[in-house]
């Protein structure tokens, strides 16, 4: 007599389920290794720098690659004990006032952002802005600078946008 197991809603042989269980903790040991991300920096035509693990794609160049490995958590979801009497302690009023000074830096990183924004999008001009004299005769220059100029308010947009969000947690 065969038997025949259902596995995630398919039947299956005992053969085919052992295979299966041969090649199951191989791929957990595959997944386990992917642990490990790479953040890479790229840079624009205005020097502007991005770090990010995703690449941007568009007018952004690849400068250098960093590797980082993400460390597993305790299974109990903490740090251990030991560990934790190993950190600093650091009092109440200390703590308010590393807030306070963060919150500013953060205020201070959005008041000068947002004024990128701004000069970004006079710059850009509602997707309409006046061609340069070189650019009269080569449309394709001129394109190129309208989609380098939405790229940079995008780019502004999103970090004015993640700056408030940084705010609004605290």
């Amino acid at each position: 007599m065969k038997e025949v197991f259902a596995f995630h809603g398919k039947r299956t042989s005992l053969s085919a389920r052992c295979r299966f269980g041969v090649f199951l903790p191989g791929f957990f040991l595959l997944y386990a290794g992917s642990a490990a991300a790479e953040i890479c920096a790229y840079e624009n035509a205005d020097g502007q720098s991005l770090y990010t693990n995703v690449s941007p794609g568009g007018a952004w160049k690849k400068r250098e690659c960093f590797a980082t490995v993400e460390t597993p958590p305790d299974k109990k979801g903490g740090t251990t004990t030991g560990a934790r009497s190993a950190l600093p302690k650091v009092t109440p009023e200390k703590q308010k006032e590393r807030d306070a000074m963060r919150r500013k830096v953060i205020e201070d990183e959005l008041n000068a952002e947002s004024k990128l924004l701004e000069s970004a999008r006079a710059a850009y001009a509602n997707g309409a802005p006046a061609a340069l004299p070189d650019e009269f005769l080569n449309p394709k220059k001129y394109s190129a600078r309208i989609a380098q100029l939405r790229e940079s308010v995008d780019l502004h947009e999103r970090n004015v946008e993640a700056l408030k969000k940084e705010i609004a947690k605290m």
